[in-house]
């Protein structure tokens, strides 16, 4: 990989690959929407990674929404930006990237949408903005996102895997409805599509892009990719689900773990598919 640098007035990092394979990805950081940034491991170690491997990536660095003061033990409040801000960031990524393809070595017809958990949703309902137009991705690629602000209970198995391990057990209901009311700066009854593409409908989602998955095991929030990923299937869209064995939330930020080398060997198998 040559040097990455910023671009898009500062909105974007770009990772070149030494040997692109035509394939490009614009890429989101978890972090809840208000924290994080692209230099964690599922940012910064991802897109080197991806690109280590010819796909030229491009890292958003979207705006965060506010930390209220008390939402986190220690977090000091700070002022921040709520929904539509960090989508918009998001669309402005990627219409920079179609604009910049030729130049960065992506083929349009190869560039894909992504992201983890929080940033996962950003890239989701990015392409539930796009799909339909010209603008649309050609994949877009989830790693354990967060995509129900209303999320349903896990099955039994699920249940029993986050009582077995109390610290892996850190998105229940509750905690996912205050992320999305303090993301959306209020209720989330009426909230857009695009803020909680998980409540889209299978008619919602008629032309959305060919779309891959990997989920936490014990993770609670695995509950909202598959349904997800039920709905894509229910509206007859290309869509694969998987869970990735033995992993809590947000193994890409820990990139020791062999999990974290599997998913990016998921995901750069899938994105070199769009050049095959």
């Amino acid at each position: 990989m040559t040097t990455p640098y910023a671009a898009a007035d500062g909105l974007v990092r770009v990772y070149p690959p030494e040997t692109p394979n035509g394939t490009g990805l614009v890429w989101a950081h978890g972090g809840g929407f208000l924290f994080g940034d692209i230099d964690m491991p599922e940012s910064d170690w991802v897109a080197r990674q991806l690109a280590a491997r010819g796909t030229t990536v491009v890292s958003v660095d979207y705006r965060l929404a506010p930390k209220p003061e008390g939402f986190h033990p220690g977090v000091t409040a700070e002022p921040g930006h709520v929904y539509p801000a960090g989508s918009d960031d998001m669309v402005s990524a990627w219409r920079w990237t179609l604009a910049h393809a030729d130049e960065l070595g992506i083929s349009p017809s190869a560039l894909a949408i992504g992201g983890t958990s929080a940033g996962g949703n950003l890239a989701a309902g990015a392409a539930l903005r796009l799909a339909g137009t010209d603008e649309a991705p050609a994949l877009a690629v989830l790693a354990y996102p967060t995509l129900l602000a209303v999320q349903p209970a896990p099955d039994a198995e699920l249940r029993a895997a986050l009582d077995a391990d109390p610290d892996a057990d850190r998105f229940g209901p509750a905690s996912v409805l205050r992320m999305y009311e303090n993301y959306l700066g209020g209720s989330v009854d009426d909230a857009p599509l695009p803020a909680v593409p998980g409540s889209a409908t299978a008619s919602d989602l008629a032309q959305y892009p060919p779309t891959f998955i990997v989920n936490g095991d014990v993770d609670e929030l695995r509950v909202s990719g598959e349904h997800f990923a039920a709905t894509l299937a229910e509206a007859g869209r290309d869509v694969e689900v998987l869970t990735e064995p033995g992993t809590r939330h947000g193994h890409l930020n820990r990139p020791d773990e062999p999990a974290a080398t599997r998913t990016i060997e998921r995901f750069a198998a899938r994105l070199a598919a769009l050049v095959a």
